[in-house]
């Protein structure tokens, strides 16, 4: 519990006269004032975010937070329990949809063990395992207020330990069958929304069982009586270990600050958790695409972020960061490299500033 209360301690808010001169540095380059929407934001963002105007992102991995959920007793997925741990083996392999979009960007995956069912002895996959998966949350608490601190922990030692090695960056990504169940639970809590807003077919459902998917979400409510005010009691009763170490890297982004990626729908829901443990973190993380779960916009309503992108995706694992890193690479090439209206030499008075349109 201490390095979480030190880490919520430590965070400080942007950086604003950086921010400040790099919205003056892109004033001054030859375009009309603001017309590269986003891609100027972003890297002004990132400035707060560094308290520096000129950055490059060099270094950069995605933190696959591996774990299973006791909720999928309750036949809230598609897929059977089991496809968490060969998930997890494929991505030790670089044959899953995040690992093949990390090495054409040049991106390093960290896979975490924080909560298979059954042991891993498998040198690409940290062992950070608190248990063998949650607890069924229609009939307990899905994990202990202990182990829902100890997630969060892990996920900062991660992060400070990643980012003391170096890296710039570092993006959000999950493997655990029934998660956005548990996703869902936590939204509908923390943004105080109905389930039938929050709550979506995952991987596939049909649309009896996804009636019973909202179902077992409400009874998961109604029986541990999560406390909304209180993020860290309701990741315990129906959140998720993957959960709760993606929660740490925000922390961790934050604490060091580093800019931090955010994925999906359940990269989202750490998210959540995470700004509702310090307001200030949401400063620090740059949202990757809009999810097609249907609670995404909801998620997105509540948290406060614009989406970079929408490409339709929900495969999660943090395949919509290295999309991410690009864009975030390509707006911080262009500041540094476009002409200037000196250069040009355009009379620059005239132009309309279209942020203010």
């Amino acid at each position: 519990m201490n390095l979480l209360k030190e880490t919520l301690k430590s965070i400080s808010p942007n950086n604003l006269d950086a921010m400040k001169l790099t919205r003056e540095k892109w004033d001054s380059l030859v375009k009309p004032i603001g017309s590269l929407g986003q891609l100027e934001e972003i890297t002004i963002k990132l400035a707060g975010i560094t308290g520096n105007v000129h950055n490059k992102i060099d270094k950069k991995a995605i933190v696959v937070m591996c774990s299973d959920n006791g909720v999928v007793e309750e036949g809230v997925s598609s897929a059977p329990q089991i496809f968490t741990r060969l998930l997890t083996e494929s991505m030790a392999k670089g044959i899953t949809g995040v690992a093949t979009l990390g090495k054409f960007t040049n991106a390093d995956i960290k896979t975490v063990d924080i909560g298979l069912n059954g042991s891993m002895d498998n040198p690409k996959v940290i062992n950070k395992k608190i248990a063998n998966g949650t607890k069924n949350f229609t009939k307990t608490s899905a994990m202990t207020y202990e182990e829902g601190v100890k997630s969060i922990e892990i996920g900062i030692e991660i992060g400070d330990m990643l980012y003391n090695d170096g890296y710039d960056i570092l993006g959000t990504g999950e493997l655990g069958i029934g998660n956005t169940t548990t996703s869902a639970a936590i939204l509908s809590v923390l943004g105080g929304l109905d389930v039938d807003t929050v709550c979506g077919k995952g991987a596939g459902l049909t649309d009896e069982q996804l009636e019973n998917k909202k179902n077992v979400i409400l009874r998961g409510i109604e029986i541990n009586k999560p406390n909304r005010e209180e993020p860290i009691d309701v990741l315990s009763k129906v959140g998720g270990f993957d959960i709760g170490g993606m929660c740490g890297l925000f922390l961790s982004a934050a604490k060091n600050k580093k800019p931090i990626v955010m994925d999906g729908f359940i990269s989202s829901a750490a998210a959540l958790c995470a700004i509702k443990l310090n307001p200030l973190v949401k400063d620090y993380i740059i949202p990757s695409h809009l999810s097609d779960e249907p609670g995404a916009i909801s998620m997105m309503n509540v948290l406060g972020l614009k989406p970079l992108f929408n490409l339709e995706m929900r495969l999660g694992e943090g395949t919509g960061c290295p999309f991410a890193f690009q864009v975030l690479e390509s707006a911080l090439y262009t500041l540094e490299h476009m002409g200037t209206f000196s250069e040009a030499s355009i009379e620059s008075d005239v132009l309309v500033n279209i942020r203010e349109e």
